[in-house]
């Protein structure tokens, strides 16, 4: 057997001596890229964006040799990345990726686990079993709690929820998985009006619907007002918001769940970010009550910055989401103790307990919190330069999440646009309560004062420059 750089293939040893080749050159390529992304525009120019099209063409009749095909990822597409692994991006809540975590996610490139099972990875399962153990325990989970990681906080909240369906179908008599919802019990589905667009995603693929869920009418920073639930007359599924995507707020979920439970249902939380906020003693005593709830579903690649993709969902009974995602075939060689391939709504699966262990064990207790606490600070020192400028700050400032009107929506939009095109930092737009705003999200471990300040500097001397 031959690859196209023209070595020959015999042994399992020539197989790893070309692979080790490869990945020191990538290794080589991905070193100089962390040591260089922090002097870089946040976001590429057009021109540099336009250059990826080099990459196309028709596919080749012969292949090339790995060190051909890294060199010319490397100098036309690197280029054309977003520095979110640097310090200045604040858009769609994207964390960068500590050393420990960046550095495993390497050695997990080589190891290609399989992470479904343990007759596939030993090593995998138990790293992910670990890891998902240190981070309930940081979220402030009840003890029983089990779950897995999936891909996104998207997917956390397709297996959350549809661990509630067969729950509540379950007390009815109803077996869901074999009998699928046609011509099932109602469950009625509640959500505030500030629900995020991935728990409407999740509702539709479980079939529940994007439409016919109740809302529930929110307060000026987003939070669901307990005075306006629907009255319950029997079980039902109420998501939550740990973490509003816009204002950083958290719903009343002490007060949700105890009337919620009362009723006989299903509490889910969706905290893509704002879970964390549990991790840190300054922040926690936003998350009150979220412990109360049945199912919760967070992100590692935003705030607890792990590399993309990673996910979390949790359960406090277990039973009900191991009956909703569980597979039999009689080739799966599955023992009793944990596998994940039996918690999460995909089989063959990506290592990413591997990067999570990495990161919490290199940051501790201590260093989680302080990663939360210190971008919390970060976003109100943002909002406390921006607000002295001039420029009005739309939400309470609780979280990482900072909202900014520069007056008219025009104005605004045009702002917006000018931060972007500068490329010191990098901030999106949002509308909230019918007004354009700038959204700053901290979440990156990487942002430092230094940061902020030069950010700061740019958007404030931008905005003085946009017609009024």
């Amino acid at each position: 057997m031959s690859i196209e750089d023209g070595r020959s293939i015999d042994t399992a040893t020539d197989a790893g001596r070309i692979v080790a080749d490869a990945i020191q050159d990538a290794a080589t390529r991905a070193a100089r890229y962390a040591r260089e992304v922090a002097e870089r525009r946040v976001f590429p120019t057009p021109d540099v964006v336009a250059a990826l099209d080099q990459l196309d063409g028709p596919m080749p009749a012969h292949g090339s040799a790995a060190s051909d095909v890294l060199r010319r990822l490397d100098e036309v597409a690197s280029p054309a990345t977003v520095a979110c692994t640097a310090g200045r991006y604040f858009g769609f809540v994207i964390g960068g990726a500590v050393p420990a975590a960046a550095a495993a996610s390497v050695l997990n490139a080589a190891w290609d686990q399989n992470a479904a099972m343990r007759a596939t990875s030993p090593a995998a399962v138990r790293l992910e079993e670990i890891a998902l153990g240190w981070a309930r325990d940081l979220l402030g989970l009840p003890h029983e709690a089990r779950g897995a990681l999936v891909t996104c906080t998207t997917v956390a909240n397709v297996a959350a929820l549809a661990a509630a369906r067969h729950a509540l179908l379950a007390r009815h008599g109803w077996d869901v998985e074999a009998r699928g919802l046609f011509g099932a019990p109602d469950i009625p589905v509640i959500v505030g009006d500030e629900v995020h667009v991935s728990v409407r995603k999740a509702l539709a693929v479980i079939g529940f619907g994007r439409d016919r869920m109740i809302t529930v009418p929110t307060d000026a920073q987003g939070r669901m007002r307990v005075d306006a639930l629907p009255r319950l007359t029997g079980p039902a599924i109420v998501c939550i918001q740990a973490g509003n995507v816009n204002t950083g707020s958290f719903d009343p979920a002490d007060a949700i769940c105890r009337v919620v439970h009362d009723a006989g249902g299903w509490v889910h939380v969706d905290g893509a970010f704002g879970l964390w906020a549990a991790s840190a003693p300054q922040r926690a005593h936003l998350t009150q009550g979220i412990a109360l709830a049945d199912s919760w579903a967070t992100d590692g690649h935003k705030w607890l910055n792990v590399p993309y993709d990673c996910g979390f969902v949790f359960v406090r009974e277990p039973e009900p989401l191991f009956r909703a995602m569980r597979m039999h075939a009689e080739y799966l060689q599955t023992d009793q103790a944990w596998e994940p391939l039996h918690w999460t709504p995909d089989s063959s699966r990506r290592a990413r307990g591997v990067e999570v262990w990495a990161a919490l064990k290199s940051l501790g207790r201590g260093g989680v919190a302080d990663l939360i606490e210190r971008t919390c600070r970060h976003a109100t020192r943002f909002a406390q330069r921006l607000r002295e400028a001039g420029y009005e700050i739309l939400n309470e400032v609780v979280l990482n999440q900072v909202l900014v009107s520069f007056g008219s929506d025009a104005r605004t939009k045009a702002v917006i646009a000018a931060v972007q095109e500068d490329g010191t930092c990098w901030c999106g737009g949002t509308v909230w309560h019918g007004r354009q705003a700038m959204r700053i999200s901290v979440s990156s471990w990487a942002t430092t004062a230094r940061d902020v300040e030069i950010s700061a500097d740019a958007i404030i001397r931008l905005a003085s420059q946009a017609p009024a």
